[in-house]
């Protein structure tokens, strides 16, 4: 006789194997992480061309760089429609099926255009930006000043730490004359709480690979756009960081530009190479970019629909790839560095 008791012992098992088909095929927190993808601005309203190439690399990890979608507004609900475009885009989907996704924002789904602590909503687009990044309610994250972050992935001795800084929320203000910005010299781009935040992330991690993500871009100091070195105050603490600290295997990820490149800088008191990759944008790019000034960059500019690769080797050390890809998944950059 088939009882209630037995009937449940026989579908329990059933259940557990359907639910467990389910999930995501991403990886757990003690494999090594292979390939990390990143990107930013990406225009909703625009054709979403990207994203077949993206999938084609099964990154284990998707970072946005910000401008996820271009929002300009202070007004939420036209802010969270925007923010619903991208999360009901197929290729989008499918990526979020099988990758972890994580992310900061810059000025369009920020809110504000070049903005920065004067935007008067930025708390309640905080909270839009948690909910479009998938932040549980419940998180101490979203009572913070700010949508930085950090995430660590892989085993002890193979792991990758992710650090994701807001340079929007708590940036003092920037003067802008004839399309030109003006410099800031005592600015601050981060506030003290995050300043401290990134310390104690840097000072007090196991890591192998320390990855740093924002909006703007940190080394290039030549351009007239929005950039850290704008506020040489800041810059210089955030380079001096990095160098005091030791922290292992620092690569920087920016977005922003509308253009692609990859930056490198000798750092006094750093003893390997310091890169920044910057991938800009998935939607569209500035096509008046043939060339620009960038005392740092090696490498080519690239003026095309473009995402970011860092692919890593395990062995007794790391060997980390760094590309710059596009719709295609041609590879148009291309830096790799040893750890």
């Amino acid at each position: 006789m088939l009882t209630s008791a037995n009937l449940l012992l026989r579908v329990l098992p059933l259940l557990f194997i359907v639910a467990a088909c389910q999930q995501p095929a991403t990886k757990t927190v003690q494999e090594p992480v292979d390939t990390i993808a990143f990107g930013s601005c990406n225009r909703q309203d625009l054709p979403q061309v990207i994203w077949p190439a993206i999938n084609q690399n099964n990154p284990d990890v998707w970072v946005w760089l910000g401008d996820n979608m271009y929002g300009d507004s202070d007004d939420m609900a036209v802010l969270k429609q925007k923010y619903d475009i991208v999360l009901q885009e197929p290729g989008y989907q499918q990526l979020m099926a099988k990758a972890k996704i994580t992310g900061t924002w810059d000025d369009h789904d920020y809110g504000l255009n070049d903005g920065g602590k004067e935007f008067a909503m930025r708390e309640q687009s905080q909270q839009l930006f948690w909910d479009f990044i998938g932040e549980p309610a419940d998180s101490p994250r979203r009572k913070q000043q700010g949508v930085y972050s950090s995430h660590t992935y892989g085993p002890e001795g193979k792991q990758v730490k992710l650090i994701l800084l807001d340079s929007r929320y708590n940036r003092d203000s920037l003067l802008r004359i004839n399309r030109v910005y003006q410099i800031n010299q005592t600015g601050d781009v981060l506030g003290e709480e995050q300043w401290k935040w990134l310390e104690n992330e840097l000072r007090n991690s196991k890591a192998q690979v320390h990855i740093i993500g924002n909006g703007i871009q940190v080394l290039p100091e030549d351009h007239a756009f929005e950039k850290w070195a704008n506020f040489p105050a800041s810059r210089k603490r955030f380079l001096d960081l990095v160098a005091a600290t030791q922290a292992p295997g620092v690569i920087l990820l920016t977005g922003d530009r509308h253009i692609a490149e990859i930056s490198k800088m000798e750092l006094p008191g750093l003893n390997y190479p310091l890169y920044e990759v910057t991938s800009s944008g998935m939607t569209h790019v500035y096509s008046g970019a043939n060339s620009e000034p960038n005392r740092h960059r090696v490498g080519d500019l690239v003026n095309k629909l473009n995402f970011g690769v860092l692919q890593f080797n395990w062995g007794e050390q790391v060997r980390v790839e760094m590309q710059i890809k596009g719709v295609d998944n041609e590879i148009y950059l291309s830096e790799s560095v040893v750890y």
